[in-house]
């Protein structure tokens, strides 16, 4: 199995990474800018949409106010990036908002903020993956038609891209990114140029469209809520901006200073490209309807059902640069490659968060192990299929994917606020020198500001988006909470179980007591070489009674077996199971059973014999009968089991050609915990954590965890 899988393995995510290669992996402030921010930068394709259309409900009187929605977007965006700069700084070990929450708020804060961020994650996946696929479809319509099915296949093909490693994703992204940004760049530039200098007068494609309001003449409170409708639509570009607090590990030294920095820019280049966009929309007159079918009229028509709503990005590209120019086609394969490769921001933080809460043993402790290429694989894969999941409940329809979007965000934002707040109130309390106490002030002011902003946009978001889809987030939410919560619990009382007293008097008997005797069985079937040196082991053992038990399923066998027991002089007693209805399992399970019942203060060892194959089809024909036993005197108190391997030629042959390869490891080695764990001592590399003790010797790799799994 391991020959089979680990060939396609290799061609798709690459050779396994030496844990002492984590190093290689860390990212420079110009690979990590596209890696953790591609998220909020992209999201300038479809945030001024988004404000738009919700303000084209009052009609197109209403979009003389989005100017001032992305003022008070724009004094968010600082606000968050200022505050997000102390977290960094603060808590530098990447655990994020969800870290701030848990050491100044409590454990059920923190775990109200790691489901809000696990929950927003796989949203920005799903958005962004439905909004780039749409994006896409407006040029090659077998994309709209299948929708769900490219949707999929994008996410399968992002996944690969990123078990590959973060490095490698990394570089693989910058490029699109980097060119999204400076296509838009150059696009305000060139259209500011026009207007103002040129005094040139451009147009969008819907200029001439005519809106029919679906609320007409909106005043007092009803205006008041649609431009706080309007407001939190904006905040979508705010996501993704907790990526890099939680991505703080993967920065190079000095790694604090780096995040900040990379942070302060994210935020610059986001808030100017949203506000550029908004502005020539506005020059541009671009017209944008929630349902542009009934609602959008081009000379006094309903443009209809087949008409194809194109993003504001797009128009605005359009009537800058030319319909069908270079610049054009350029900044639209660009946008539509961005808002795909936006999703990697959550493929990063996502397994990170992940990691962190298996290490606090909120999630299982499989995420957090590294995969071959240094990467959180399982938190890697397990984001992938609830994303997939979402695009095929919602069909990959962005509009109505993103109404589920913001909630989770906001809640991080505010708790992890508020918990700044009370870290440098503690700090504050003992710190006597006055140059730091200002230093923590300042901090602590801006902190607080933050949780009063965020909190107030959170009430806001809750308020006008909760009936369009924001309880799904929430219920999202509750259910990650109970999840985790049920698990912590469950590992809590596991470890509580399996500790070991203080007090010798305190422990069980069947513990620490020794037993009265030892009860050897071993199973067999017929006479051959396995049978014999399982028979050789037991006696080594020493038992206090040894005997080999077999089930009488078929007369003519058993009477051969005990034929050849007897030819053999064979100085084991040999016990026949009477089985009438041809059953294995069950009478051995009786059997075992009733040596328990019998003395109940011995234990039973059960040694089994199994061939050890060395193809996978071998597997389906071999020791199906021992994986069963062995399940079912798991649950038998006071039964020790041993497996007696017997590798046959296939295994031994298949052995030496997998050691000729330098990276082999041997099937069912287990890579666990954080790749810096590690211990250099007369040569030796040893994974503390998964328990490999490799010895490189000519290229050799041992691997000590489970000699029978050759």
């Amino acid at each position: 199995m391991s020959k089979l899988t680990d060939v396609p393995k290799r061609i798709l995510i690459g050779r396994a990474l030496r844990s002492d290669r984590l190093g290689e992996t860390l990212l420079p402030k110009r690979i990590a800018l596209p890696v953790f921010a591609s998220d909020p930068l992209s999201s300038v394709a479809y945030a001024p949409g988004e404000v738009l259309l919700v303000l084209s409900i009052a009609g197109v009187s209403a979009y003389h106010f989005s100017p001032w929605i992305a003022v008070a977007v724009v004094v968010l965006m600082f606000t968050v990036v200022a505050s997000y700069r102390q977290n960094v700084h603060a808590y530098p070990s990447g655990g994020g908002d969800y870290e701030v929450a848990t050491t100044n708020l409590g454990p059920k804060a923190g775990l109200t903020v790691a489901s809000a961020l696990l929950v927003d994650y796989v949203l920005t996946v799903a958005v962004s993956i439905s909004s780039g696929i749409e994006n896409l479809g407006s040029a090659i319509p077998f994309v709209v038609e299948h929708k769900v099915l490219c949707a999929v296949a994008v996410i399968l093909l992002l996944t690969l891209m990123n078990l590959r490693g973060v490095k490698e994703s990394g570089s693989l992204f910058a490029i699109p990114t980097y060119v999204f940004v400076a296509g838009v760049f150059i696009m305000i530039v060139w259209g500011a140029f026009r207007g103002l200098v040129l005094d040139d007068t451009m147009r969008a494609p819907t200029a001439d469209y005519e809106i029919k309001p679906e609320h007409g003449g909106l005043a007092g409170f009803a205006l008041v809520f649609l431009l706080l409708r309007a407001f939190s639509s904006g905040c979508a570009a705010l996501t993704g901006v907790e990526a890099i607090s939680n991505g703080v590990p993967a920065f190079r030294k000095p790694k604090s200073k780096n995040a900040g920095n990379t942070l302060a820019m994210m935020g610059l280049l986001a808030v100017t490209m949203f506000c550029g966009i908004i502005a020539l929309a506005s020059a541009t007159d671009v017209r944008m309807s929630e349902n542009p079918a009934t609602e959008l009229f081009h000379n006094g028509v309903a443009v209809g059902s087949d008409y194809v709503q194109h993003p504001v990005i797009s128009q605005v590209a359009e009537a800058v640069f030319g319909e069908g120019s270079f610049l054009f086609i350029v900044l639209a394969a660009a946008t539509a490659l961005v808002l795909f490769l936006a999703a990697n921001t959550a493929y990063n933080g996502f397994p990170l968060l992940g990691s962190i809460l298996a290490q606090d043993r909120y999630l299982p402790r499989q995420l957090h192990t590294r995969g071959d290429r240094l990467a959180f694989s399982n938190g890697i894969v397990l984001l992938a299929g609830a994303a997939m999941l979402l695009v095929f409940v919602y069909g990959a329809d962005s509009t109505r994917l993103i109404q589920l979007y913001i909630v989770g965000v906001f809640v991080s934002f505010t708790l992890s606020q508020i918990g700044m707040v009370r870290h440098w109130n503690r700090h504050l309390a003992a710190e006597r020198d006055q140059a730091k106490r200002r230093h923590m002030m300042r901090s602590r002011a801006i902190n607080a500001f933050g949780a009063f902003f965020t909190g107030l946009v959170l009430v806001v978001v809750l308020a006008t988006k909760f009936t369009h889809g924001a309880w799904v987030a929430l219920l999202g939410m509750c259910i990650f909470f109970a999840t985790m919560t049920a698990i912590r619990k469950h590992y809590d009382r596991v470890a509580e179980e399996i500790a070991a007293p203080e007090d010798p008097e305190e422990a069980q008997s069947d513990d620490m007591v020794r037993p009265s005797r030892v009860h050897s069985v071993v199973l067999i079937s017929k006479i051959h070489r396995p049978t014999l040196r399982a028979l050789a082991y037991a006696k080594l053992m020493r038992s206090d009674s040894l005997e080999a038990l077999s089930v009488n399923v078929d007369p003519v066998e058993t009477k051969a077996l005990r034929e050849e027991w007897e030819r053999r002089g064979i100085a084991v007693p040999l016990k026949v199971l009477d089985s009438p209805y041809r059953e294995i399992t069950r009478p051995v399970i009786e059997y075992v059973k009733s040596l328990r019942k019998e003395s109940p203060r011995d234990a039973v060892s059960v040694i089994i014999p199994e061939y050890v194959v060395g193809h996978w089809y071998e597997h389906l024909l071999h020791n199906q009968s021992a994986l069963r036993l062995k399940g079912r005197l798991l649950f038998t108190p006071g039964v020790m089991v041993t497996s007696v391997p017997y590798q046959l030629e296939s295994s031994e042959a298949a052995r030496r050609r997998a050691r000729k390869r330098q990276d082999w490891s041997a099937p069912g080695a287990v890579r666990r915990g954080p790749a810096q764990h590690q211990d250099r001592d007369g040569g030796r590399d040893r994974d503390r954590d998964g328990g490999r003790d490799r010895d490189r010797d000519g290229g050799r790799d041992r691997t000590k965890d489970s000699p029978s799994s050759t």
